[in-house]
């Protein structure tokens, strides 16, 4: 399954926000994560974060699309409970 998330980073603390609509992308998962966005640091960071909150292990979740940009493209497992 395919999640949308449109990433914060330099945020305060890393935290899912929840659901919003984005005019670029549609219905995305909006969350703020405390790394900032060199060197693929905040991608990382994301995708750990949202392996730990999805209860999921790191390798489940994969970025496909979005390296560079605000709104990046997650593949999760399908079934996978998302908040």
């Amino acid at each position: 399954m395919k999640l949308v998330v449109l990433a914060v980073p330099n945020a305060s603390r890393s935290e899912i926000c929840g659901w919003e609509d984005d005019p670029r992308a549609g219905r995305v998962l909006r969350v703020r994560i405390a790394a900032p966005p060199v060197e693929g640091k905040a991608n990382a960071a994301i995708r750990e974060f949202l392996a730990k909150s999805l209860g999921l292990p790191k390798s489940a979740v994969v970025l496909e699309k979005g390296d560079g940009s605000r709104v990046k493209t997650f593949r999760i497992p399908d079934g996978t409970v998302i908040p």
